[in-house]
């Protein structure tokens, strides 16, 4: 009898921590290229067009890593950017060209340590500094730019702020004096 309740309590740990885990896994941040995140976009209906949220970041950058592990791995933000955003990741010393909107942006020393992208140049207006976070909208016009390590609760209602066009019709300030969070 006792191995029978030993076994039941076995199974139901076992699905609590695979719930758990499934859990966790749905709240990931689902990265795309630019390329595909422009793609996905140009596919998508009018009413589910999205705007673009892109991580321009350095593989030698800690506060970026940072950001990898403290607030893109947290659920709340996570979900919201998975539903609002196309959320991109951009290597500002990638080599590969790119294209957006019909214009070209290359790395015009590729293999080279350090050589910005001029993608993340135009991205970040010149302000290159890491981490960095272009919002741009439906149409891949640049929005604004918010530079530097954010934790979940900094960095929720300046998405909310984006997402909802809060920016089209007042400052960031008065819109976190009214905003809800979730944490």
């Amino acid at each position: 009898m006792k191995e029978r309740y030993q076994l039941t309590f076995f199974i139901l740990i076992s699905v609590f921590f695979l719930r758990t885990v499934s859990a966790q896994e749905a709240y990931k941040v689902k990265w795309y290229s630019v390329e595909e995140a422009v793609e996905l976009n140009s596919k998508a209906k009018n009413k589910n067009k999205k705007k673009f949220f892109i991580d321009v970041y350095t593989d030698w950058c800690g506060w970026c890593k940072k950001m990898d592990a403290n607030t893109f791995s947290d659920p709340v933000i996570a979900k919201y950017m998975n539903e609002y955003f196309w959320p991109v990741k951009f290597d500002a010393e990638s080599d590969a060209p790119i294209i957006i909107n019909g214009q070209q942006y290359v790395n015009p020393h590729p293999g080279v340590k350090k050589s910005t992208h001029q993608l993340a140049v135009a991205l970040l207006n010149r302000r290159l500094s890491y981490p960095s976070f272009a919002f741009l909208d439906q149409e891949v016009r640049l929005i604004t730019v918010l530079p530097g390590y954010n934790t979940p609760q900094q960095l929720e209602p300046v998405l909310h702020f984006i997402a909802n066009e809060a920016y089209k019709t007042q400052t960031f300030d008065q819109f976190k004096a009214t905003f809800k969070s979730s944490y």
